[in-house]
C-alpha cells in the first residue's frame, strides 16, 4: 500500500508543480460538508490511506501530513505505518491545526491550493485571514484529485430516493416548508439555500441510500416564498414521486443546475445561506441577489423532535434492545464453544436488527473491539483482519440501527471473565459520569460545554480522561451524528448550542488504555421539561435506550446510594420495556443481567 500512496502523492505533486502550488489541502468532506461521504468523494482516504471519517491532509513539496483527533490516533498510526504520510496528532478536536502548521512551515508569498467545492465560505475566510501574516495566497479553483484519480474512482451514487412517510415523520413536507418560510420572513429572505444533505432530506420528507448508514442523497434545495426547488440527479426520482413533489409546489431540477439557478436570482431579491455549510464555489456563483448570512433553518427545526418522532424513537429503542438481547445471548453462548471474530459479531448485530419491524440498515459500521482493539475509539473490524473474541477479557461494542421510525446508537462494555481492579475502577468512574449527566437538572439556556465536565469528573479524580466529546445529537431515521447540539469541552457549535426540549443526544463517556482495553457506556436521552421555579424553567433528561449495563465490571464500593438507585431504576425500566417482546429464555437472561446491585 505504501508504494501506491507514494505514486499517488507523486501525481498530486506533479499537479501542484504545474499550478505553482507550494501546498495542497484535502479535507474529509464532500461539497455538502458531510461527515460521512459516498465512496466517490473519499479523496482524503484515497490520497493518504487513512480510512477514518475525520482528518485533514496537506501535501507540500517535501512533506505529506495527516491531522486527526484522539478518536483515531491508534487507527491512523496503523494505517499510515510504512507510508510517507506523517500523522499529526491534534490537541483539540475540530481545531484547524493543519493551517497553523502551514503558516509555520511555508515561506512568505507561498501559494496554497484546494478544491473550492469542498471548503465553505467560512473556512476560506478563516484561511485567508490566517495566511495574511505570511502573505500566503489561497487558490480554491482547482480539483487536483479529479485529475489524477481516474481509473478506479467509484461513480457518484444514482440510487432512487423514496418517501419518508408522514406517519413516522410527524409533519408533512408542506408543513415543514411553511415553518422554514416563517423563519425566512423574519430574516427578510426571499430564498433560502440548503446545502446539507440531512437538512434537504428532512425538509422534503425524503430519504435515500447514497451514503452508507446515513439515509440521505446528494441534492441541494432552495426554498422560495412561493416555490421550492430540489436539485438532484433526475434518475433518482421516480415519475410517481416527482408528481407528488410537484403537487406540493416543489420543482425538481438537475443537480448541477443549482449554480446556474442562484446566479440568476435578480438583484431585488435576497437569499439566505449558511457560510459554514455553503461551499465557496457555490457562494461565488451568486452574482446579483443580496446575500443574507445566517444559520441553515432546517438545522434548528429538525433538532427539536416532534411528538411522533419522540414516540417513534422510543419504539425503535425497544426493537433495538430486543435485537441486542438476542445478539449478546448468542455471543455469550457461542464463545463458550468457540472463538467468534469481531466481524462475525458485527454481522450478527445487523442480522438480529434486520428481524425487527421497519429496519432499514445499521446507523454506522459497528465498533466491536475486543481487548486492545477496544481502545481504538472508532475501530471497525474486518473479516480476515480482526481479533477473535474468546471467553475472557473485555469487549466494547458500539452499534446502532436505522429504522423508519427512529435511529439508535448504543455502546456497552462487557466483561467475559473476572476483570482486574484497574478495569473495575475505570469502568465505575465512567459509569458514575454517565449517571451524573443522566441525572442532571438544568435551567433553560444551558449549553453542552457547561455540562460535559459532569461525565469526566470521576475519571479526572483518578487522573484519567478520554479524548472525544461526551455526546452528539442524533437524528430520527437520519444521520446518527446530527448537529447542532452535544457535549464537549471545546468552543465549537456542539458545545455552544443550548439544549432544548425535544433534542435527542448521546451520553457516552469512556476510558481507553492503549493496547489493553477500552471502556464506554452510551445511552441516548431526550431533553424534557422539569419544574419551573422562581420564574426559571428547568429541564432534565429522559433516557430512551433500553439494554442492560454490565454489572460485573462495577466496583460497588465506589457508588453512592443515589447512583445505585439510578442504576436499579434504569434496569427496572429496561425489563419493563423489553420483556413483552421476549420469550421465556430471553426474559430469564434479561432478568439476570438486570439484577439489582
Amino acid at each position: 500500500m505504501s508504494k501506491i500512496i507514494s505514486s499517488r502523492l507523486a501525481a498530486l505533486r506533479a499537479g501542484m508543480e504545474q499550478k505553482n502550488y507550494d501546498a495542497y489541502i484535502i479535507p474529509s468532506s464532500d461539497s455538502h460538508q458531510s461527515e460521512y461521504v459516498a465512496h466517490h468523494y473519499k479523496s482524503r482516504t484515497w490520497i493518504s490511506g487513512f480510512t477514518g471519517s475525520m482528518a485533514n491532509f496537506v501535501a507540500t513539496k517535501n512533506h505529506a501530513g495527516l491531522w486527526t483527533d484522539a478518536r483515531y490516533f491508534i487507527q491512523a498510526e496503523q494505517e499510515l505505518d510504512g507510508s510517507e504520510v506523517t500523522l499529526h496528532k491534534m490537541l483539540v478536536q475540530g481545531a484547524p491545526e493543519q493551517l497553523a502548521w502551514i503558516v509555520e512551515n511555508l515561506p512568505e508569498n507561498s501559494r496554497v491550493g484546494c478544491d473550492g467545492m469542498l471548503f465553505t465560505v467560512g473556512q476560506v475566510r478563516s484561511m485567508q485571514e490566517l495566511f495574511k501574516a505570511k502573505k500566503i495566497t489561497l487558490e480554491y479553483t482547482e480539483d487536483l484529485v479529479k485529475e489524477i484519480w481516474t481509473e478506479d474512482r467509484p461513480k457518484v451514487p444514482q440510487t432512487r430516493i423514496f418517501e419518508h412517510k408522514v406517519e413516522y415523520a410527524g409533519k408533512t413536507r408542506s408543513e415543514k416548508i411553511a415553518a422554514v418560510r416563517e423563519k425566512m420572513i423574519l430574516q427578510k429572505a426571499d430564498y433560502h439555500l440548503v446545502s446539507t444533505l440531512d437538512d434537504v432530506a428532512w425538509t422534503f420528507n425524503l430519504r435515500g441510500r447514497d451514503v452508507e448508514c446515513n439515509p440521505v442523497f446528494y441534492a441541494y434545495a432552495v426554498i422560495g416564498q412561493e416555490q421550492s426547488f430540489l436539485f438532484i440527479d433526475g434518475r433518482k426520482v421516480s415519475s410517481e414521486l416527482r408528481a407528488q413533489l410537484e403537487a406540493d409546489n416543489i420543482v425538481v431540477k438537475t443537480y448541477d443546475d443549482v449554480s446556474n439557478f442562484v446566479s440568476k436570482i435578480p438583484a431585488d431579491k435576497s437569499i439566505l445561506l449558511d457560510i459554514h455549510t455553503t461551499s465557496i464555489f457555490l457562494y461565488n456563483k451568486i452574482k446579483n441577489a443580496k446575500i443574507i448570512e445566517g444559520d441553515t433553518i432546517p438545522l434548528g427545526l429538525k433538532a427539536i423532535k416532534n411528538e411522533t418522532e419522540i414516540i417513534g424513537t422510543r419504539n425503535a429503542m425497544v426493537k433495538d434492545g430486543v435485537a441486542l438481547t438476542r445478539a449478546f445471548r448468542w455471543l455469550e453462548s457461542t464463545v463458550k464453544k468457540r472463538a467468534v471474530s469481531e466481524a462475525e459479531f458485527a454481522e450478527k448485530l445487523a442480522y438480529f436488527r434486520s428481524k425487527q419491524a421497519l429496519y432499514f440498515g445499521e446507523s454506522f459500521d459497528a465498533i466491536v473491539g475486543y481487548k486492545g482493539n477496544g481502545a481504538i475509539i472508532h475501530y471497525r473490524p474486518e473479516n480476515g483482519k480482526c481479533a477473535f473474541i474468546e471467553n475472557e477479557g473485555i469487549l466494547l461494542v458500539d452499534s446502532g440501527g436505522q429504522y423508519e421510525d427512529g435511529t439508535t446508537d448504543i455502546t456497552r462494555t462487557i466483561a467475559l471473565s473476572e476483570p482486574t481492579n484497574e478495569q473495575k475502577a475505570a469502568y465505575t468512574a465512567v459509569l458514575r459520569g454517565h449517571i451524573a449527566l443522566s441525572n442532571l437538572k438544568f435551567p433553560a439556556g444551558t449549553k453542552g460545554v457547561q455540562m460535559d465536565i459532569l461525565a469526566r469528573m470521576y475519571l479526572w479524580q483518578l487522573g484519567l480522561n478520554y479524548g472525544h466529546g461526551t455526546g452528539h445529537g442524533v437524528g430520527c431515521f437520519m444521520n446518527v451524528h446530527e448537529p447542532p447540539q452535544g457535549f464537549n469541552t471545546g468552543a465549537g457549535a456542539r458545545g455552544n448550542t443550548v439544549h432544548e426540549v425535544g433534542m435527542l443526544s448521546s451520553n457516552e463517556p469512556g476510558y481507553y488504555k492503549v493496547g489493553e482495553f477500552g471502556i464506554r457506556i452510551e445511552n441516548l436521552f431526550f431533553v424534557k421539561k422539569a419544574e419551573e421555579n422562581e420564574g426559571i424553567q428547568y429541564y432534565d433528561f429522559e433516557t430512551v435506550t433500553y439494554f442492560p449495563i454490565d454489572t460485573r465490571l462495577i466496583d460497588k464500593k465506589m457508588l453512592m446510594p443515589s447512583e445505585k438507585k439510578w442504576f436499579n431504576d434504569y434496569h427496572r425500566m429496561v425489563v419493563e420495556k423489553l420483556s413483552p417482546s421476549l420469550n421465556s429464555a430471553e426474559n430469564a437472561w434479561l432478568l439476570k443481567k438486570c439484577k439489582a446491585i
